[in-house]
């Protein structure tokens, strides 16, 4: 009989839609011209491009005209941080605030600029992972340019206060971006509500290719550019527009939020499943909130196990998960994140990231959690020091 396979990794990417793939397919095949083009080959790539924007755009609650795209979430944050800081200089306000357990898109960028000057504010967040919009508020000062918090965190789920700051940094005059890779498609989101003067999201979190994202940015900023070359995106983003892609994270963006509230509704149900049947291993905790947290976020530490051989074990199984965020999965580093919300070492190398969505099944959970409780409680006999562990906990 052959394995079976449970794809539980979608926080690190999702596999492309058919219905995304099949809008994709006539701009690689048939209609391949290159959008920069006067003949109508180019042009009907122009006109697609246009309405991808529009569906970007009313799925976020912005304009067409305030929609970039890019390759992706990096880019995107590299694009709207870099951009501010570089005015923000210019007006002798070189300060900026983000979080401690930001994606490192952010936490990369915001060090980079710290070489060059910058004075680089990190909040704290909560032992269950929640930034506090008061300490937003007393963090801004008259030099800052900017404030950089992510919408939901990749590795624990924590859905962040973003109308609330947002309020803040508006009521301050000061620049307001979130990443929201993991959040656009898992979360209502108005910009204009919510006060949102920039923002982030990828393609292929989606159900769209890799490759492909988007940063909205509010009219009335003008941001310099990240890549110089020709006209494309309203001369501010130089390079050959990759229309198929386009396409692409238009209908998957529309698909993502065509429903929140169903997709929340059904997808909480298998996660609280999970949650609550992994709590009974003995020694075990969830690691962020329960409230306010993506619908198809489970991240749960063991006390005595190593998380890369868990993944494996896992793997043998037939179950892809992970251990903290993909961008960081080769390092033999504790996640920053974990970290960041209070877990020592020891626990924070023992996590598992579970990331389900609407295509995950009851079955799909039901082996999950027939396979996770012996895997561990194998790891666990191997180790040396489990036994050390136990007395330490019953003393």
């Amino acid at each position: 009989m052959d394995k079976r396979f449970i794809y539980a990794d979608n926080a690190a990417t999702t596999k492309v839609s058919q219905h995304v793939l099949d809008a994709m397919m006539p701009y690689f095949t048939e209609q391949y011209g290159n959008a920069s083009s006067i003949y109508s080959l180019g042009q009907d790539a122009a006109r697609a491009i246009i309405k991808a924007r529009e569906k970007v755009a009313v799925a976020l609650g912005a304009k067409p005209n305030e929609i970039y795209f890019t390759s992706g979430g990096s880019e995107s944050d590299n694009w709207a941080i870099k951009g501010a800081a570089k005015i923000g200089a210019t007006k002798g306000r070189k300060h900026i605030i983000t979080s401690v357990f930001e994606h490192h898109a952010v936490l990369h960028t915001c060090e980079a600029l710290a070489k060059d000057g910058f004075k680089i504010t990190y909040l704290p967040v909560d032992e269950n992972g929640y930034v506090n919009p008061k300490d937003v508020e007393k963090a801004i000062t008259d030099e800052t340019c900017l404030v950089s918090i992510m919408f939901a965190n990749n590795e624990i789920g924590t859905i962040q206060p973003i109308a609330e700051i947002g309020k803040i940094c508006k009521e301050k005059k000061v620049w307001f971006h979130t990443d929201a890779v993991q959040a656009v498609g898992n979360v209502p989101i108005n910009v204009k509500e919510m006060n949102i003067d920039m923002l982030s999201l990828s393609g292929h979190k989606i159900h769209a290719q890799k490759g492909i994202g988007a940063l909205y940015v509010r009219s009335g900023i003008s941001l310099p550019n990240l890549i110089h070359g020709g006209a494309q995106e309203r001369s501010r983003r130089a390079g050959t527009e990759n229309t198929p892609a386009i396409v692409g994270l238009s209908v998957a963006i529309s698909d993502a939020t065509a429903d929140i509230p169903a997709k929340i509704e059904k997808v909480t149900k298998m996660r609280n499943k999970l949650i609550d049947g992994l709590s009974k291993i003995p020694m075990s905790r969830l690691n962020g909130g329960i409230d306010n947290r993506l619908c198809g976020n489970v991240n749960m530490s063991f006390v005595g196990v190593e998380g890369e051989s868990l993944l494996l074990s896992l793997d043998f199984a037939g179950i892809c998960a992970s251990s903290g965020s993909a961008c960081t999965s080769g390092s033999l580093d504790p996640s920053h994140v974990l970290l960041a919300i209070g877990l020592t070492h020891e626990v924070a190398h023992g996590s598992l990231r579970i990331s389900i969505n609407e295509d995950t099944t009851d079955e799909d959970i039901d082996y999950i959690l027939e396979k996770v409780p012996p895997i561990v409680e194998r790891l666990r006999s191997m180790s040396p020091l489990w036994e050390k562990i136990k007395k330490e906990q019953n003393n």
